[in-house]
């Protein structure tokens, strides 16, 4: 047995599980203790940002991506063809939200300029829809058996990832299945989730009391927001043997990344979901604790040396959030604005799909940031809508994207579906908000004024490519070579940075 699978194993047993959950229920009480105690606020409010991407060839086919490419800027994700950018956290004001531009510029154009020595190109995309050349189905079911564990052999080859993925191919019975409008399909391993890519606004709350009215904000927000941002409409191709490639537009979700990366995990535990609202900053660690524990590690295994850093003293509790999967989490503990050793309590916002540009991409976070702090700071009543009602509003834009059934409670508490009284009350609580944060009025309106023309002209990225598709087929294109001259052209006008706005 290799190292790899040898570790794999050796996480999966009983005794390592028990021991886990010591050191977790440990590391949790202590942090408990130190939310309470108030060392885990801040001066102010910050922003950072996720950004995933994958890679194509020359001829727009899915790519692994070389390891000196990871050289730069950039990490590594759950696939070969990934890639993730991250920003350094900064203050949620205009400079920072400049830095954070800025930031994921600098760090893209130099990921893009390594991956172009490969022959490859990044692409700012929520699901890749041409296959690599030995097709979908064969890429994500190349696995080997290395004494009972199995290894996905386009997978990162991280012991993080193979041990996420035995421990739910041994819940699910050793297959994950996938089924979504045109598609029923299953894998023996988890790298469907490598489907997707995604973008994940991060917003550091300053108070930790005041967590929980953030926290039951952005539930509420989800509907309308993702509603805006709808990006993955479509499986990869081969995937597909639509006799009706036409009713197949019709039916598919705008949003496939929340269904694949649900199905994905889901066949194991509930962990992929919208969570419940929280009564204290506290409860986040008991929510936390209480969820079913993936592919335990104990630091030792991998790390030498003592535990004198934030990170290395709570090394299992960080390991535990990492799988604890819900579309909103909270991050409690992490490197806060500033200097110092205080750490951070924040929103991580996932359920948003990779944009086609840095600018759009930027224009999400300002949008998130803005509307959580306008509705707080506000003191909007949108937290008396009922959670239940938002997670529907929820699931509606997956299917739906800007025609989803959604609902909102407005700034006077009247109860609302209609959708141009809900876009019209967001994106003026979001520009309040940013105000209220020292943004300036030009920055406010280069970065929400191209997502606010997304509700204008109803349209989103997942709508321009159905569209396209729709149009090639029209023309008399086979359904396969519809989606390769869609995503061609999605890759030409992404990688020029035009602003979605702009597209026709």
């Amino acid at each position: 047995m290799t190292e790899l699978a040898a570790l794999v194993e050796r996480s999966l047993r009983g005794d390592a599980l028990a021991e886990f959950e010591r050191r977790v229920d440990d590391q949790a009480g202590r942090l408990a203790a130190d939310l309470r105690a108030g060392r885990l606020d801040n001066p102010g409010f910050g922003l950072g940002i996720e950004l995933e991407a994958y890679a194509v060839d020359e001829r727009g086919r899915l790519a692994r991506v070389p390891d000196g490419v990871f050289e730069g800027p950039c990490d590594r994700e759950l696939g070969l063809h990934n890639a993730e950018f991250n920003t350094a956290a900064e203050p949620f004001d205009g400079d920072g939200i400049a830095a954070q531009a800025a930031q994921l510029e600098r760090n893209v154009r130099t990921a893009r300029s390594a991956a172009d020595d490969a022959g490859l190109t990044f692409v700012l995309d929520a699901m890749w829809t041409r296959p690599p050349e030995e097709g979908t189905r064969e890429y994500l079911s190349a696995v080997e058996d290395r004494g009972g564990v199995t290894v996905a052999e386009n997978m990162t080859p991280s012991p993080r990832y193979c041990a996420i993925d035995n421990h739910i191919l041994r819940r699910a019975g050793g297959t994950v299945s996938l089924s979504v409008p045109g598609a029923d399909r299953a894998f023996p391993t988890i790298l469907i989730e490598s489907l997707t890519s995604s973008i994940q606004p991060h917003v550091q709350v300053p108070d930790a009391a005041s967590f929980p009215e953030y926290h039951a904000a952005a539930i509420r927000t989800l509907g309308p927001v993702l509603a805006l941002a709808t990006n993955s409409p479509l499986l990869p191709a081969d995937l597909y043997d639509p006799d009706d490639p036409a009713g197949l537009l019709d039916e598919t979700y705008h949003e496939l990344r929340v269904p694949v990366f649900e199905q994905s995990i889901d066949d194991a535990w509930e962990k992929v979901r919208v969570p419940d609202d929280l009564a204290s900053a506290a409860d986040v660690l008991d929510a936390l604790v209480a969820d079913p524990t993936c592919a335990p590690f104990l630091r030792e295994w991998v790390t030498d040396g003592s535990r004198e850093t934030f990170e290395d003293r709570f090394w299992e509790l960080d390991h535990k959030r990492g799988t604890y999967w819900r579309w909103v989490r909270a991050v409690t503990g992490g490197q806060p604005v500033g200097e110092g050793d205080r750490r951070s309590i924040r929103i991580e916002y996932r359920p948003l799909p990779t944009q086609p540009t840095v600018a759009d991409n930027v224009g999400l976070l300002c949008l998130v940031a803005g509307l959580l702090r306008g509705l707080v700071a506000t003191d909007h009543p949108i937290t008396t809508l009922d959670r239940d009602a938002a997670e529907r509003s929820f699931y509606a834009a997956v299917e739906d994207s800007l025609d989803a059934d959604l609902v909102w409670v407005t700034a006077d508490g009247d109860r609302t579906t209609d959708a141009e009284i809900i876009y019209e009350e967001l994106f003026s609580i979001a520009r309040r908000g940013l105000r209220e944060q020292g943004v300036e009025a030009e920055t406010i309106e280069t970065y929400l004024d191209p997502i606010e023309a997304r509700w204008a002209d109803r349209t989103t990225p997942s709508r321009w490519k159905l569209e396209r598709v729709r149009a090639a087929l029209n023309d008399g294109l086979a359904f396969e070579d519809a989606v390769a001259e869609m995503q061609a052209e999605y890759v030409r006008r992404s990688a020029a940075d035009e602003p979605f706005a702009d597209w026709d």
